[in-house]
């Protein structure tokens, strides 16, 4: 169990690593997205080893409503460049 999220912790660094190293917005966007989704497949990982489903409600709330808020945020980008 320990392994698994220690492996899991070390996959969310390299998105970081990423938006630390480069300026673009879209990169940072991406990057962001990205650490929202191993987040929330950490959360389900370990509701599902605790047996604790309260916790996955949480972790599937954030994978679907996170990901729509940062597509929203990259669309009002967008547009804002564009004018």
């Amino acid at each position: 169990m320990n392994v698994i999220l220690i492996a899991m912790i070390l996959a969310l660094l390299i998105p970081i690593y990423e938006v630390w190293q480069d300026d673009d917005i879209w990169q940072k966007i991406l990057a962001f997205s990205s650490i929202a989704s191993k987040t929330s497949v950490m959360i389900l990982v370990v509701s599902v080893l605790r047996g604790d489903w309260m916790i996955g409600v949480v972790g599937v709330i954030i994978l679907s409503v996170g990901e729509a808020g940062l597509m929203l945020l990259a669309h009002i980008i967008k547009r804002t460049n564009e004018q």
